[in-house]
Order: C-alpha cells, then structure tokens, then sequence
C-alpha cells in the first residue's frame, strides 16, 4: 500500500539521500537503495559531498504524489499476474482505459490522476517502455494492449517508485498524469539467488487462475565485475468465452483475457576503477495472449463463428527486446550518468478489420508483424555547489531518441473495402508505405536549491520533435517547513505529450459504413478517419499544494491537484473532404479544453510496534471534458485503500488489505457520433469494495511461505458491454481467489 508514508520507510527515504528518484543518477544512488557496496568513493572529500548531495529528482521522491512500493510490499500483497494490481493500490491510481467508450474493456491500464493511460509514463530502470505503440490506434483512443507493467516479474522488483504531479513534467513527452519506474534487483558481490512459486486460484471456475516461477541470481565474478540474471515462465488462463452469457449486451463482450508471459534478463556491471563503472544490461520478454474472444465493438461483423473457433489460442504476440549499455561516473565533482539503449518491439496479431462493423475484429485474412525500434541516448550530470547560504545540485542533461514503426497490418490499404471502383481514392494521401519515423531531442537543467527550512526546485526542459518543433516545459516546486512536524509543499509545471505515429501518419485510415460516422451530417456510404501531420502537441498545466504532518509514530498530509488539459486529440467530426461515392474525410484533430481536479490524503500510524495501520484516498473533483461534460475516462469517483500489518513474530505476519471504490459514472454523450447515448445503456457501476487477507511465515532463512484469499466477500463483476450499451459497465472484477507463494532463497 501506501508504504512512503510508514515511518521506517520515510526514514529509509531520507537518510539513503543518494538513492535513485526516477532514473538512477550514481553508483552510489544504487548503493544506498540497495544496501550492497557497489562503487567506493574516489577520497573523503567525494564522500563527504555524496552524503550531502540531494539531486532534484531525489527530492521529487519526497513530494506529496510521490509513492513508493518495496519488494517487500510485494510479498506481502503479491499480484496475481501484471504489477498494475499492486500498483493501483497507491493514491491517486487507476484502472482504466484511454477512453471512455469502454472498447477492450478488460485492458486496464495504469491511469494516474484520471490523465489515461497514455500519459502515464512507465520506466524500467529508468529507461522508458514503449511496447505499446506497436499497438494500432482506435478511433476513439483505444489499443489492443496490456500496457508497460508486465514486463517484468514481481519477484524480481526492488521497488517501485511513482511519481504524480508537477515534478513529472522534468520526463518529457507522455508524463503528463505522471512517471511510474519499476526498478529491478540489482547485482550482489555476494552469491545469492532465489526461486519463487506463486498461484492463484479463482473460486469461480469460469474466471482464469494464474501460476508462475521465477529465478533470481546474482554474485561477484571478480573483485569489481558482478553478474545478475532473473527469468522466469507466468501464465494466467483466460476467462471462459461465455462468462458474461445473460449478462451481456453481446457475445462478444468477452471476459479477461489470458496471457503466457515468458522473461529472461542479465545485468553485468564492471567496476572500472573508483570513478567509473560500465553495465550492460540485456532482457527478452514474451506476451503471448490467450483470446477469450474480445473485439474492439463487441462486433464481429459476420464472423463470429470464426472469432468463437480462436477462443484460448495466441490471436497476438508481443516480444520486446532491450539492450543498453551504460556508463555511471562518480567524482569528487558530481556524478554522471550516460546511457544507449536499444528497444525492439515485435508485435505479431492476427490481421483485424480497419472498417465498419467488423473493426478490431478478427479476420480470416492471415497475419501480420509490427515492428517498432527505440533508440535512445541520454545523458545527465548532477554538480553540487554553494552559493552564499544556500546549497545546489544542480542536473544537466540531454537525450536523443529515434523511433521507427513498421506496421504491415494497418499502414497498408485496408482488409475493407466498402464499394470498390471508381470514386473510392483518397486523393492527396500516398498508401504506399508501412513505414514512419520520429526523431527528437532533449535538453533539461534542474536544480535543488536549499536556504534554511525551504526547498526551491526550478527545472526547465526543451524538447524539440521533428514533425512538432520545440516545446519547453517550465516547472517549479517548493517545500516549507512550517515547524519540525508540518511542512508545506505545492508545485507546477506544463507537461506534454506528442502525437502518436499512428495520428499523424496519413497512410492509417479507418473507416465506418455509417454507424460510427457523425449523425449531424448527412451519411452517404459512411466515413473515413486519416492521420494529421498538423497536429499540436497535448499540453497540461499541471499544479498541486499540499500539508504533510509528521509526529514519527503517525503521520498525515492532502494533497490537492489541479491538471487544466488541452489539445487532447480526438478522432474529429469536421469534413476535411468529400469523395465522388459521397464518402467523407475526417481526420484526428485537436479538441477543447478538459479539466482533471482531485485530493489525495493520506494516514498511517503506528498502532504498537508491531503493528500498523496505512490508508490512503483519492477523491476526484473533476475529470471531463468541458467542451460535452464527459469523463475522459471512466475511473471512480473516489478510492479508498487501507491496510493493517501485523508482525507477530520473527517469523509470523498477518494483513488485512481493502479497496473500496466509488461510483463509476457512466458517459453520457459520444462525440465520435455527436449524439449522447440512450438513456437505458447509461449504467452506472456503484460503489464497492474488496478485502483481501494473508498471512506469512518464514520456516528459516532459506524458505518462507504466504497464503491468502482475494475478494474475501466474493464481489464479482461481469462486464455488459462497451459504453454505447452497457456505460461504466465494460470491465470484470474478479470474485474469490486463493493465493499461495513459496520462496526459497540461499
């Protein structure tokens, strides 16, 4: 749960000040996260300074939207298959996904402060995973896509940190809800490994239990070189095809998906000398689905025998590749950190309808690849110095990032094709090319500036995009302390997001008979969406203010959050174009303002020595857009998440862990079709809780064991269908499950 705010973990946070924020700025920051000695200071004096030196972004780590999951937060409440499950348990976090038309339902994704998926920035070792935008674009903002956070094995996490607000603004394009950075174990001089077990098993037989095994091996091959390499085989089954059977408004508004997850990865770190140190780092990952029949309209356009034959067969595979070589340099100076990586996303599927009824269904047509490279340069310094009284570090840096997508499924002309002849061409538009690329760069400076009890944090970053221009992105925060227990804190920042390779690329069309095409205008063999390359960016002006008390055995803070959105871009209503057929142009476009606003509180204390209490909640204010009043997407009105840990004995722990979830409103108005919904289809989901409990024993330093139950009361959710006949009802909640998890360590 919300384990930045337990008093053994703050102080862990303040005392290991050169512990990594979002991505790992030192040697030493790996140290003090880890506890193991990975590079010697180069003389006294450097020590002296890295003991003193708080970079801006460790700061960030302090800010009121800031969070932080230990490995042993994970143990205790470990997922069932993806990190997202653990994660969603943080204030201001959601599942949902980037729309709010409730397509792909059961794909939630991470969602910080109600900015959609697609503007939650996920990082591995502070390196950005981008899998998903191999994933093709739907009409109103939708991907066929588990997102970022599965990656990588729960057993193989050393934390993972997150980072909501203004302060995330320093990351760039996509962090506009915020930055979450899944760190992974680091390497060891001493030999020491692990295996883990863990299983879930649902009550309901038709729901998919989970199961997976994962290794973790790290050691010293000599004095200054260490090895670590953590694998590991997952599967979760998928729900049955007719789970949702009477409940549903279609056939084909399926339940979860299942996934087989496959993942192997080795770090080696080379200790050159006390003021340098090399790494390479080296992962492959494999998502393979298990279809439970889902397609983007619950629609199969006429083959729905065909889609019903594929239930539990791979209808998609995912397989990402990482490479990165880095160098960590630490000086009496400061420390640096340069990096290179290379990511490569394979994103094989069974060919789907681009057209009408049958979008995002499943065809008979045979296959595809898309194939997405990232290739990334970055680098950072972080300079101490004093100024009078006051006390700087300041950070510079730079990054360079190439990308190149090859979509051979829906960069070509489409599997559709409404009349054929003459009159069909769109004129001006080449579809000639499964092919795009980007190319963009980076500059940023920030600096933690220290007088007395206050904290000033200036940063201004300059991102220049190829297609886009130059964006800068100003930001500021502060923090006061009022008295030794009470400390203020606000900031703001404008953060962006650029468009996608898929809204600006002229060679991806979608089209709809009819149906999907706006009802204002006259439908003359439907309507067709085109990428724009005249796009502007996404902005928000995102600020937040906040208190936070500490006393050492209690401590509580709010936090009030404010993001003023524009520019979201959309799949737009105005005629760009008109063919001979009577067919019209639209194209992805930008839109009016939207507003997100909330509050996210929270308390813990610390009931007897052995036991504590920790709740956190958001509660949201605002979350539409002005222009039509509609979420932007379908998340809870409020979330309430509280836990009690209770360590009993040495060996012995108990937690009761609950969530209960505000009412979900159900959209009203959609504005692919300007029309609003019927008023029987607009379903609220009311408001509901879960509670889980486990309980931990440790046999003896090699093994240790957890059991428990998820959904003690047996809540379950069936999904209805998208938002146009079933509203907030497009997702299931899973219902009772037992959990159990073997470790054994040496």
């Amino acid at each position: 749960m919300q384990s930045s705010t337990a008093p053994n973990r703050l102080a862990l946070a303040f005392v290991t000040l050169a512990s990594p924020a979002l991505a790992i700025t030192s040697a030493h920051a790996e140290q003090a996260a880890t506890g193991e000695a990975l590079m010697a200071p180069v003389s006294d004096n450097a020590l002296v300074i890295h003991e003193t030196m708080v970079t801006a972004e460790q700061e960030a780590r302090q800010a009121l939207g800031s969070s932080i999951i230990t490995a042993e937060d994970i143990k205790r409440h470990p997922p069932a298959n993806d990190l997202s499950d653990i994660i969603r348990r943080e204030p201001g976090v959601n599942l949902s996904g980037n729309s709010a038309s409730g397509a792909r339902g059961n794909n939630r994704q991470i969602d910080l402060r109600g900015m959609g998926p697609e503007n939650t920035l996920i990082l591995i070792d502070g390196k950005p995973s981008s899998a998903r935008n191999a994933v093709r674009y739907g009409w109103s903002g939708d991907r066929d896509s588990r997102g970022e956070t599965n990656w990588v094995p729960a057993e193989a996490v050393e934390r993972i940190e997150i980072l909501r607000g203004p302060a995330a603004a320093r990351y760039g394009s996509g962090a506009m809800g915020g930055v979450v950075n899944i760190i992974t174990k680091r390497p060891t001089q001493e030999l020491k490994g692990n295996l883990s077990l863990f299983t879930v098993m649902p009550e309901d037989k038709a729901e998919g239990g989970s199961k997976r095994a994962n290794f973790n091996l790290s050691g010293g091959l000599t004095d200054d070189l260490a090895v670590r390499l953590y694998g590991g085989l997952a599967k979760t089954d998928a729900d049955d095809f007719d789970i949702n059977s009477g409940h549903a408004s279609s056939t084909l508004a399926a339940g979860r998906e299942g996934v087989r997850n496959k993942d192997i990865n080795g770090l080696l770190s080379w200790k050159l000398n006390d003021e340098h140190r090399l790494e390479l780092n080296s992962g492959y990952s494999r998502q393979g689905n298990i279809y439970a029949g889902d397609t983007m309209n619950s629609n199969g356009g006429g083959k729905i025998p065909y889609i019903s034959s594929l239930y539990g067969e791979e209808t998609n595979v995912m397989q990402r590749s990482t490479y990165d070589l880095t160098h960590l340099g630490d000086f009496i100076w400061g420390t640096s950190k340069s990096s290179l990586t290379y990511e490569y996303v394979r994103n094989w599927r069974l060919n789907e309808g681009l057209a009408g009824g049958p979008e995002g269904a499943i065809n008979d047509t045979g296959s595809a690849v898309s194939r997405l490279r990232n290739t990334r340069l970055a680098s950072e310094v972080n300079l101490p110095f004093s100024a009078g009284s006051s006390e700087h570090v300041l950070t510079l840096g730079g990054e360079y990032l190439y990308e190149a997508l090859n979509d051979q499924g829906s960069f070509l002309p489409q599997s559709y094709d409404p009349k054929g002849g003459a009159g069909n061409a769109i004129g001006g538009f080449s579809r000639g090319s499964s092919k795009m690329s980007a190319k963009s760069f980076a500059l940023f400076s920030e600096d933690n500036i220290s007088i007395g009890d206050t904290i000033f944090t200036p940063g201004l970053r300059l991102d220049h995009h190829e297609e886009f221009g130059a964006n800068l992105s100003p930001s500021l925060n502060v923090s006061h302390k009022l008295t030794d227990a009470l400390t203020v804190k606000g900031g703001i920042a404008r953060a962006y997001k650029t468009p996608n390779l898929y809204q600006v690329n002229p060679n991806y069309l979608l089209y709809s008979r009819g149906a999907g095409c706006s009802t204002q205008q006259t439908n003359r063999d439907g309507c067709y969406l085109v990428g724009n390359a005249d796009l502007d960016p996404e902005i928000s002006i995102n600020k937040e203010v906040g208190l936070l008390y500490d006393r050492g055995t209690w401590r509580t803070s709010a936090t009030y959050f404010r993001n003023d959105y524009k520019n979201k871009i959309i799949g737009g209503t105005d005629v760009i174009g008109t063919l001979s057929s009577g067919r019209r142009i639209t194209q992805w476009e930008n839109a009016g303002k939207a507003l997100v606003e909330g509050l996210e509180g929270n308390f813990f204390v610390e009931l007897t020595p052995s036991l504590d209490w920790n709740t956190n909640l958001t509660l949201m204010f605002n979350n539409d857009n002005l222009e039509t009043g509609d979420p932007l997407s379908v998340i809870p009105k409020y979330t309430v998440n509280s836990s009690l840990d209770w360590r009993a004995t040495e060996q012995l722990s108990f937690q009761v862990a609950g969530t209960y979830f505000g009412k979900q409103k159900a959209p009203s108005y959609n504005y692919r079709t300007q029309q609003n919904f019927a008023d029987s289809v607009q379903k609220d989901v009311e408001a509901y809780g879960l509670v889980d409990v486990s309980t931990g024993y440790k046999i003896n330093k090699h093994y240790d064991v957890r059991l428990g139950v998820n959904n003690v009361f047996d809540k379950q959710i069936l999904r209805g269908g998208n938002a146009s006949s079933a509203g907030a009802n497009t997702y299931n909640q899973p219902g009772r499950a037992l959990f159990a998890a073997l470790n054994v360590s040496f």
